[in-house]
């Protein structure tokens, strides 16, 4: 009997354009010295339609106790669209058999027959190569004013930004403070919140989310504005500092997902849960105001 073998497994993320790729992360835990396989060794799909693009090392990490963790990722891509179940990771230690348990499932979105371009450009006719002194005489010759016009005119603006600049005349921009992230996170979702009738369902999600990952972004030091959801996900967990709330954070970015890239139609609760999920997550992960000598806090940081 082998001994306790903890195996869990979980998507990059739960949609795909079709074509594209994604990763299938497996962690098994397990005491040191177990020698095990796992069944995909020798597959080329994890089912018919989903197939296994790469099979990346294995790296093994020790969580003393005499435990050990193995992490392993499988590149996976998909060339038919569809809602597709896969099947549990198995592990097979000398007669025992592990599975993950938790049930994923991945959605093959179809490919924009305009974006084909991107996989196969198109090239365009090549024309003859043109130097400089091909067209430059003639040119010159037909438009010598306008070269003219526009140098005078440039000249002549040059002349009024400087005499302003000596006269002292050119006051300069008042610089606007900018309100630090959790007060122009609230102050933009109250502005969606206003508005979230008169949206559709993408444009609402993508509007919430973008707040919510500028204020991640400017917070916690994340550039959330260019990672995908699992990617801010994992970011965040690894720091530890939005705990309690990461469950809020990770419902309002699925449901966001599925009604951006699948088509998904929320109804009106769902979207002010997501709202006000929101708003929990940016209360709860505010800065603490720091308090003062005597225990009080400082109201002029609150």
């Amino acid at each position: 009997m082998a001994g306790a073998v903890v195996l869990r497994a979980n998507l990059d993320s739960a949609t795909l354009l079709m074509g594209r790729i994604t990763r299938l992360h497996i962690e098994v835990a397990q005491e040191k010295g177990t020698v095990g396989q796992f069944t995909f060794e020798n597959k080329d799909t994890l089912i018919g339609e989903v197939e296994i693009a790469a099979k990346l090392d294995a790296d093994t990490t020790d969580l003393k106790n005499n435990r050990e963790q193995i992490k392993r990722d499988l590149v996976l891509q998909a060339f038919d669209s569809g809602l597709y179940v896969l099947p549990p990771v198995t592990y097979i230690v000398g007669a025992d058999t592990f599975r993950s348990s938790t049930p994923l499932s991945l959605k093959v979105l179809p490919v924009n027959v305009d974006s084909l371009d991107n996989v196969h450009p198109i090239k365009p006719v090549a024309e003859p190569e043109y130097k400089w002194y091909d067209w430059l005489p003639a040119t010159l010759v037909k438009y010598w004013w306008v070269l003219v016009t526009a140098i005078i005119l440039l000249g002549a603006i040059l002349a009024i930004i400087y005499l302003k600049k000596k006269n002292g005349s050119i006051i300069p921009k008042r610089v606007k403070k900018r309100l630090p992230p959790a007060e122009e996170a609230i102050a933009a979702l109250q502005v969606i919140k206003s508005r979230m009738a008169m949206m559709d369902g993408k444009q609402y999600y993508t509007e919430l989310t973008d707040v919510l990952r500028v204020y991640i972004d400017r917070r916690f030091g994340i550039n959330a504005v260019e990672m995908t959801s699992s990617q801010i996900k994992r970011h965040l967990k690894e720091r530890g500092e939005t705990r309690a709330v990461d469950e809020q954070l990770d419902m309002i970015l699925e449901i966001a997902d599925f009604v951006k890239f699948a088509g998904l139609h929320p109804l009106p609760g769902d979207n002010e849960a997501a709202w006000q999920r929101a708003v929990d997550f940016v209360e709860a992960t505010r800065p603490k105001p720091e308090p003062t000598v005597g225990g009080k806090e400082d109201a002029s940081k609150s």
